[in-house]
């Protein structure tokens, strides 16, 4: 293991706010479904999770756990309108998302 050698001076984090940002980012896009979720809703306004439950071959547990993790990081939002949940990009963070990812492969 490498250690930290402290001196006088105060050791500096090198690990910043968007390093975190990017790394839950690629977090809860580290799933082929989830991937495809993205795609899909960056095409389109919304889509409801009954729709997109007939468009993948899993079960709607699975499905509704790719979605909590992708709202979870805030890709996505989702607004109840009974009996189904309608879902969208969040277009800010999706943006960001995109940037810092840029900024990270040197885009």
């Amino acid at each position: 293991m490498f250690a930290l050698l402290r001196t006088d001076m105060e050791v500096k984090n090198p690990i910043t706010s968007d390093h975190t940002k990017v790394a839950r980012y690629a977090k809860a896009m580290g799933h082929p479904v989830r991937i495809y979720v993205l795609e899909l809703l960056s095409k389109q306004s919304c889509c409801y999770s009954g729709d997109l439950s007939e468009e993948l071959p899993i079960a709607k547990s699975t499905l509704s756990q790719h979605l909590k993790e992708l709202k979870d990081a805030g890709l996505i939002q989702g607004e109840i309108e009974a009996p189904r949940i309608k879902y969208c990009i969040n277009r800010e963070n999706w943006k960001e998302a995109q940037q810092l990812l840029k900024q990270l492969l040197n885009i």
